[in-house]
């Protein structure tokens, strides 16, 4: 008996590992997060027990808690359980909460990882994440707890990394991240990149400078991208593979 705790990727299903899909074949259980696709829910065993415990940002949501409880009352009477989540399970996603809580409840655990929208997300919109003439580093943060809070990420530091900074979970937060690294000392001018529904046919790329982002609402889910990076695709021709050319520049 073991809960895997498996990566669905950026959204794409062609985008899911090999072993990801060994495991939804032969899953006694998968439970599962809101932003899985439905193409990579029908890989899933027709016998397995289906258990959505998605958050909803408009709606009611599963506690973590009560996630865990699953996790560990499936995972003690289950042979194959799969705990299936977004990208990958330990970026932003309380993987490691759930693999010590299982651990704790003497539950074996593994993990399967799974690609990133953080990368994946600007790779599909034809942006390099890094590029040795523009940026040598990249840094992922969330924006999911509000940046007005002090008590979290350091966002006058990443102000004045000069370096890509990859933005998840950042749409309702969008002018407040836009605020904060300007008070922190990043030129309004600096480009952005939000790249929404990254991977899937309705994926929608708009460029914009930093002093705009936040004036218009964003839409769930988007990433954010911001640096010099952000300012053009280096790729064009492999948007067309996802869906037609879909980007917008605001004025």
């Amino acid at each position: 008996m073991t809960v895997h705790l498996v990566g669905a990727g950026p959204g794409d299903p062609d985008l899911l590992t090999l072993k990801a899909v060994k495991l939804l074949r032969t899953a006694d259980v998968v439970v599962y997060d809101r932003l899985v696709s439905a193409e990579i829910m029908a890989m899933v065993a027709p016998w397995a027990e289906l258990i959505n415990v998605g958050k909803d940002p408009n709606g009611t949501s599963t506690t973590q808690a009560e996630i865990n409880d699953i996790l560990i009352d499936r995972g003690s009477v289950a042979d194959v359980v799969v705990r299936l989540k977004g990208g990958d399970p330990f970026i932003f996603g309380r993987g490691g909460e759930e693999a010590l809580a299982l651990e704790a409840a003497g539950i074996p655990v593994a993990v399967v990882p799974g690609i990133s929208s953080a990368v994946a997300g600007p790779a599909a919109a034809g942006i390099p994440v890094t590029h040795r003439k523009v940026s040598s580093a990249f840094t992922v943060v969330t924006a999911h707890q509000d940046p007005t809070n002090d008590n979290g990420v350091n966002w006058d530091a990443l102000a004045t990394l000069n370096s890509t900074l990859v933005v998840l979970m950042g749409a309702r937060q969008a002018g407040a991240v836009r605020d904060r690294l300007i008070a922190g000392g990043m030129a309004p001018a600096t480009a952005v990149a939000i790249v929404t529904n990254a991977t899937t046919p309705d994926q929608h790329i708009t460029h914009l400078p930093l002093g705009d982002l936040g004036d218009k609402p964003v839409a769930n889910p988007s990433i954010i991208v911001i640096g010099d990076v952000a300012a053009a695709p280096v790729i064009t021709s492999q948007l067309s593979s996802l869906a037609p050319r879909n980007q917008e520049t605001s004025p």
